[in-house]
This record gives C-alpha cells, structure tokens and sequence, in this order.
C-alpha cells in the first residue's frame, strides 16, 4: 500500500466514490421527502472522520497516510450531504430576481450558500486546531486542498463558465441555478486555473522528493486530489460527458415522467 500508484488509484476511486453516494442520498430524500432524516442517520461520517482523523496525527506509516486522507474526506462528505440535502444551506432560498445585479446578485449569492461556508470553515478550524505540532497533517492539507477548490469552483459558477451541469442539482437547491451563469469565461477561471495547477505542481514536488511512506502515500493522495480538482474546473470550459460518472448509479429522480426517462437513457 506504499505505492504511489495504489494511493492515487484509491484518491480517484474515493472522489468518484463518495460523490456518487452522496448524489445517491440526496436523490433519495428528494423522492421520499425526508432530507432531515437522511442527514441525521449519515452523523456516524463525522464521527468516523474524526477518529480517523485523530488516529493520524501521530501515525507516520502509509496507514496513517491514509486514515488522515479518510478522515477529512468523511467529515467534508458529511457537510456536503447536509447542503445538498437543503439542510445547512443559508438564510436566501428564493430565486435571484432577473433585474438584480452587481453587488447585490453577489449579497444575494453568498446569503444562498452562507450556513454552507460556515460550516466548512468550522471544519478547517478544527482540523488546524488538531493538527498543530501534529507529525502527520496529511487530514489539514487534504481539507484545505478541498476548501481552496471549492470557493474557486462557486465563484466560476456565479460569474460565467460555458458549460453548467445542471442535471445533478436537488431539488431543495433549485433557486441556485438563478445565481450560475453560463457564458464566457472570466478573470475567475485563468485565476483559478493558476491557483489549482499551482497546488498541483506543489503536490507533485513534495510526491517526487519524499523520503517517507507518510510522505510518499500521503502526497500522492494529495497529487490525486489536486489533479482532479484542476479537471473539474477545465470540464466547465471543455465539452466532456461528464455525468456519465455517476448517472448510472442514481434512482430516477421523481419529477421526471416515463418519456423523460427513455430520452435521458434511464
């Protein structure tokens, strides 16, 4: 397990993985309306996350490589199906008004996403306090990587990006599609394409030069991670079928009529 080809394989499968499983929940609470239910019974994540979490931070194996990975993947999962199970979302749940613009769609924007952010940097704050004089940070690095990524993914998403998939939106989450913007790329995307090929390039320095299996696993988990990220954000500019990955794994969401699933490939 001290390859850095098994930890990437396994950071890949874990991406697809997690979100194919949360996506699966939430579309389950839409059909049956118990969105509260579903995130209260999915607690054991956090609680799981953090005892990986904690068993790392001292672990310099390859083991403690991938229990730190683990554990901030579990506690991040676990604040993702809460928002998109509409549960930790923010105070704005209507649609952004056509004539609102500027400054104010930005207000409104962050008001739709703000208990969301909260409850993320809560995370990262807990995981900074744990991990301080921590042998094995491998859990802070792995949340932080994921926290850069995302702010830089919601920002592409409210000032303009060509492609938006829409499919994958909750019910419960339906006003955001008012807030995306499909068009044109912006100052946003060469931003945060730098930024993530950057993190990228860090990542794949410190795999190259590691001298421990902590090191060694751990900075390919991350390599991985960065890799991935930095793909998501080109697939909103190129025009790949991208949510094949997970349709075929879904429930037929209930909205949708008998012709729809036929045309849809269901």
């Amino acid at each position: 397990m001290t390859s850095p080809w098994v930890a990437s394989f396994l950071a890949i499968f874990a991406w697809w993985f997690s979100t194919g499983v949360i996506l699966m929940a939430v579309r389950r609470a839409d059909r049956a309306g118990n969105h509260g239910m579903t995130v209260f019974m999915a607690l054991p994540m956090v609680a799981l996350g953090a005892w990986a979490v904690h068993a790392s931070l001292n672990d310099l194996s390859a083991t403690g490589a991938y229990l730190g990975f683990a554990g901030a993947l579990a506690i991040w999962g676990w604040i993702e199906l809460a928002f998109l199970a509409g549960v930790i979302t923010g105070p704005q749940r209507e649609a952004c008004p056509p004539y609102v613009a500027g400054r104010d769609r930005f207000y409104r924007a962050f008001q739709t996403v703000a208990y969301h952010e909260l409850a993320l940097t809560l995370g990262l704050w807990g995981l900074v306090i744990a991990s301080d004089g921590a042998a094995n940070r491998i859990a802070l690095a792995t949340y932080l990587l994921l926290f850069v990524a995302r702010i830089l993914a919601k920002l592409n998403l409210f000032f303009g990006v060509p492609r938006i998939n829409l499919e994958f939106v909750p019910d419960r989450l339906r006003h955001l599609k008012s807030y995306f913007r499909q068009g044109p790329v912006t100052l946003a995307f060469p931003v945060a394409i730098t930024i993530l090929t950057a993190l990228l390039a860090i990542c794949a320095e410190r795999l190259w030069g590691a001298q421990s299996d902590v090191a060694l696993v751990g900075f390919a988990l991350l390599t991985a991670l960065a890799a991935l990220a930095l793909l998501e954000h080109w697939l909103m500019v190129v025009p790949l079928p991208d949510a094949k990955l997970w349709r075929w794994m879904l429930p037929v969401p209930k909205t949708m009529t008998k012709e729809e699933r036929q045309t849809d490939g269901f």
